[in-house]
């Protein structure tokens, strides 16, 4: 049996300022920074057996600060992989994030991103993301899980390896929750530096027994 600890990212300036963002980067503040060392001491008591994060700066970052308190930091390997990153918005990435929200679900009847992230599935969502992107570049359900679904074989065949940190973004937990945590509501979402705990057994099952956690 495998055991994830999934955690998001910290706080970044874009965070801050309530703005889309997917495969565009910006660094952690220092509160974002602060929560990724909480993180790290929530989690020190846990020999991690490898350290996996999203390739973005701001993930492969907070995971490096996790890494610094761990019990077994002096042996631990950071893999950082695409396979990992946030879902690409395309058009949308930098602007404001209830302007995108609208433009992404007022065509299907709504007004703000909690109403829809309450009605519909997140694979729908991801549709609409893609079709409401005028250059059709933004990812869709099928197109983000082909690449997310490379990441979790990755995993799956990291032999001995039982104890896995990953370091990923808050649209990315909320899609993983959709997946294998139901009923997980997806609002509210991940906060910044939380921890979502993940189990793969040898078959290849998938649950999220816990989630949101600030603390073990």
């Amino acid at each position: 049996m495998k055991r994830i600890y999934i955690v998001r990212h910290g706080q970044t300036y874009i965070n801050r300022y309530n703005k889309m963002q997917g495969w565009c980067d910006t660094p952690l503040t220092t509160p974002g920074i602060e929560g990724a060392e909480e993180a790290g001491k929530a989690l020190s008591e846990v020999p991690f057996d490898i350290a996996l994060s999203s390739d973005l700066k701001r993930a492969s970052d907070t995971c490096e600060i996790i890494m610094k308190y761990n019990a077994n930091k002096d042996e631990l390997q950071h893999i950082a992989s695409p396979f990992f990153r946030e879902q690409f918005y395309g058009y949308f990435e930098g602007m404001d994030s209830e302007m995108a929200w609208r433009m992404i679900g007022g065509s299907h009847g709504y007004g703000t991103r909690q109403e829809m992230f309450a009605h519909e599935s997140i694979d729908t969502i991801k549709d609409w993301i893609k079709e409401a992107d005028p250059y059709h570049q933004a990812e869709n359900a099928e197109e983000y899980w082909a690449r997310l679904d490379d990441g979790f074989k990755l995993i799956s065949q990291l032999d001995g390896a039982e104890n896995i940190l990953l370091v990923t973004h808050g649209f990315t937990i909320r899609s993983l929750w959709y997946r294998y945590g139901d009923p997980i509501p997806l609002v509210p979402g991940p906060k910044n530096a939380s921890i979502t705990i993940m189990t793969m057994s040898e078959k290849g099952e998938i649950k999220i027994p816990k989630w949101n956690l600030m603390h073990l």
